[in-house]
């Protein structure tokens, strides 16, 4: 049994759980405060530091993340750890008397961590039960000794002292130094990238130090920590290159591939584009085989680059590229801008309705019916604030580029998914700013606030069409289950990859399709259910069970959906999301009955939504390609066809109701028209934040056309008027020097986080864009 939150560790306590018995703080020898739930901030320092004839502590199977600065223990010998959220293992530093310690069980800890506690504790000999001692004279010394050279290297190749020596010009030195050692200096296998930077960033450091002191102070280099905000927090997937924050740089004049710690480059390449065909090309991808149930031990887990296949079935979708990507022999550099063409004082980035042209108002205006009243609206209650959000351009990121080229501005981005919030300690669940992005041959999950790439996943040869967030419930010892964030994603090549972002590791795969997966999409009831409709006309259920802490786990299909057209959005409904899928496909929206319960496991659709613009068909268009569909509340769906130049606001619960059970087609309730852009390009998704009331579309002109839906306007839906965007968002138009702005690209996916705090679009001219709202 846990002790509750109320209960810290006292006096009394320590005394209780000692061995031997005895009154005195002083004297105690051996200490158990295992599985008692204890937080990092529930270990009073200045108590247990009074502890100073203490050899053997037990803190297993509590929750601690880190060991609390200033917990000084100069007697203790022996440290357990095992079964906590350890993630900071620097903090075992100030221990540095201990000669056996366990961490196993600890998710988030990697070899990297392994390698950085072994290095820190000098008289560590038993790690995990094991003796270490032979890899840990290597690693102190053998390692240490060759990276000492190769940073001296460095040192003397590129660089000196300033003159005159001031803090300010050796600061910029050392940054400089450090940039440059930790990008030259490779060592080891790939899976120790951060544990070589991290022993590289200090030995560099130490032997600046050394250079500006006296013979006799600096005739010796030692060893130091670093801090924890100099550590690198990034950890190589085992082969797949991944990104650390801190190799990015903001700079007003160029495009950077190397970058100094904390910083990012705030302005985007614009190479020159060629035009381009706008309509999408599909084309199958090599089938192969697979075993539809799999289960992957952690020990093989750390992902390795697959070969590189030929065929796209986007082929460059509206942006054909002939020329083949080759696989990158390092990881990719993410080059980081913000807008900087912002606008002039007096003048606006937005658009508001007024301002929309006559010319496009026109094309919108539709026929007004015999009757203008409004429209039934019932079960359509959003809930939503009645004051509308104000976005200012915050960061344009370029990190999808093919072998790392600032010039790369083809490469398309598909999709985007902010991370599920975890649950507080009070119950209460945050937002969070944490979004994946894919595109080409990468993904990255980046932070919003910051711009900075925190993990970067490349596949050489792969494009990746989609991907989809899930909490799961990992089992863990004792047969408790802990809740983590796991992403899938997917693309040309039918493989769905299976990723731990958190612990930067890439962990499985499994076959979905022998052609490619165009969308993804978990059930928000039941977390390991995962959709994935593909270009074999067919969207199949998988349940990804078993997931255990070694990473083992099991696939089983559950069900086959037969669309008759490619699938490109899946949308669960909010209220009862494991009894009906909404799909919209190239040849229109349809929904399926995915109720596990009954027999039939290959199913066809139970009806067929239509809308008032497919009456429109002409011999160039059928209007039946749904590319955009979303909830914006229980009952309302934002939904729109390729060419409508419109968005359609429907009532699912009122089109359900109005089937007979026999026709297939079945006319959508519309409750309102959205006017949008009259562009021809396909594929232009729309994003939903039924929190806000927003729908937002972007456009083939990089802009962002924001609705802002309140109760009022629902209860106030009038036939046959056309509603006018809420405001409509420049394209930022990053510019990079002596090149000039970008022009805005078409915009393919939006993605909002629950509380509107970021808004993130992505393009198709590599370029994804985070807005972020303004505060009032």
């Amino acid at each position: 049994m846990f002790l509750s939150t109320m209960e810290k560790i006292t006096e009394k306590i320590l005394l209780e759980k000692s061995s031997p018995k005895t009154n005195k703080l002083e004297q105690i020898k051996i200490l158990n405060l295992s599985r008692m739930g204890l937080k990092s901030e529930d270990l009073p320092v200045p108590l247990l530091s009074k502890l100073c004839s203490l050899e053997q502590l037990d803190l297993s199977g509590n929750l601690l993340q880190e060991i609390p600065k200033g917990l000084c223990l100069p007697s203790l010998k022996i440290l357990n750890c095992s079964n906590n959220d350890m993630e900071d293992v620097v903090s075992l530093e100030a221990l540095r008397n201990i000669e056996e310690l366990r961490l196993e069980d600890n998710l988030y800890l990697t070899v990297n961590d392994e390698h950085k506690v072994i290095f820190l504790l000098p008289k560590l000999r038993m790690f995990n039960g094991k003796d270490i001692s032979s890899t840990a004279h290597h690693i102190r010394h053998g390692s240490t000794e060759i990276l000492r050279k190769r940073v001296i290297g460095v040192w003397e190749r590129s660089f000196g002292l300033p003159d005159p020596i001031t803090a300010q010009s050796l600061a910029a030195v050392e940054k400089r130094f450090v940039v440059a050692a930790c990008t030259q200096i490779k060592y080891g296998p790939n899976s120790l990238s951060e544990y070589t930077k991290w022993r590289v960033e200090m030995i560099a450091k130490e032997y600046l130090k050394s250079l500006t002191f006296s013979e006799e102070e600096g005739g010796k280099i030692t060893d130091t920590t670093p801090t924890k905000e100099n550590e690198v927090k990034t950890r190589d997937l085992g082969g797949n290159s991944i990104v650390s924050p801190q190799k990015r740089i903001r700079n007003n004049s160029e495009v950077v591939t190397e970058a100094s710690p904390r910083k990012s480059s705030r302005l985007a390449s614009a190479a020159p584009v060629e035009a381009s065909p706008r309509k999408s090309k599909r084309v199958t991808s090599t089938p192969q085989k697979t075993d539809p149930m799999m289960s992957s031990p952690r020990k093989h887990a750390r992902m390795t680059n697959v070969g590189t296949q030929k065929g796209s079935p986007r082929k460059s979708s509206r942006l054909e590229n002939a020329s083949k990507t080759e696989s990158p022999r390092r990881a990719a550099k993410s080059v980081i801008s913000t807008p900087t063409s912002r606008p002039a004082k007096g003048e606006s980035p937005r658009k508001t309705a007024k301002d929309q042209t006559t010319s496009q108002q026109s094309k919108q205006k539709t026929a007004k019916t015999e009757n203008n009243t409004p429209r039934k609206t019932a079960g359509a209650k959003l809930k939503a604030p009645q004051e509308p959000v104000s976005l200012q351009p915050l960061h344009v990121l370029q990190c999808h580029s093919r072998q790392d080229s600032p010039d790369d501005f083809s490469t398309q981005l598909w999709a985007c998914a902010f991370e599920p919030p975890q649950e507080c300690s009070d119950g209460i669940s945050g937002g969070s700013r944490t979004v994946a992005t894919c595109g080409g041959e990468t993904l990255c999950v980046i932070d919003c606030e910051s711009g900075h790439v925190l993990k970067k996943y490349k596949v050489p040869g792969e494009e990746f069409f989609s991907l989809a967030w899930s909490t799961v419930l990992m089992s863990r010892t004792g047969g408790s289950g802990r809740p983590c964030n796991i992403l899938a994603a997917g693309g040309k090549r039918g493989l769905v990859k299976l990723i731990h972002p958190r612990v930067n590791l890439a962990f499985g795969e499994f076959r979905a399709s022998r052609r490619a997966i165009s969308i993804m999409r978990f059930s928000p009831r039941n977390a390991s259910f995962l959709f994935t409709g593909t270009y074999e006309n067919k969207i199949f259920l998988w349940d990804i069970s078993g997931l255990d802490r070694d990473y083992n786990f099991k696939i089983s299909k559950l069900l086959v959906l037969e669309t008759g057209s490619t699938p490109l959005h899946l949308s669960l409904l909010p209220t009862s999301p494991d009894t009906h899928l909404l799909s919209g496909c190239d040849d229109g929206l349809y929904v399926f009955d995915i109720q596990i319960s009954k027999n039939t496991q290959k199913r066809n659709e139970e009806m067929e939504i239509v809308f008032p613009v497919y009456k429109k068909k002409d011999k160039k268009n059928t209007y039946r390609t749904i590319d955009g569909l979303s909830f914006l509340s229980d009952d309302i769906v934002a939904s729109k066809s390729h060419m409508q130049g419109s968005i359609y606001l429907w009532s699912w619960s009122a089109t359900r109701a109005s089937w007979n059970g026999r026709k297939k087609e079945v006319p959508a309730v519309v409750l309102a028209e959205l006017q949008w852009s009259s562009t021809d390009i396909p594929y232009l998704s729309l994003g939903t934040c039924p929190g806000y009331g927003y729908v937002v579309c972007g456009d083939e002109q990089g802009r962002l056309w924001m609705y802002h839906i309140t109760d009022t306007m629902v209860e106030n839906f009038k036939s046959g008027k056309t509603i006018s965007a809420t405001e409509v968002l420049e394209w930022p138009s990053p510019v990079r020097a002596g090149k000039g702005a970008l022009e805005g690209p078409s915009i393919n996916g939006i993605a909002m986080d629950p509380d509107l705090h970021y808004l993130v679009a992505l393009t198709d001219k590599n370029m994804a864009v985070v807005w972020k709202r303004e505060s009032r």
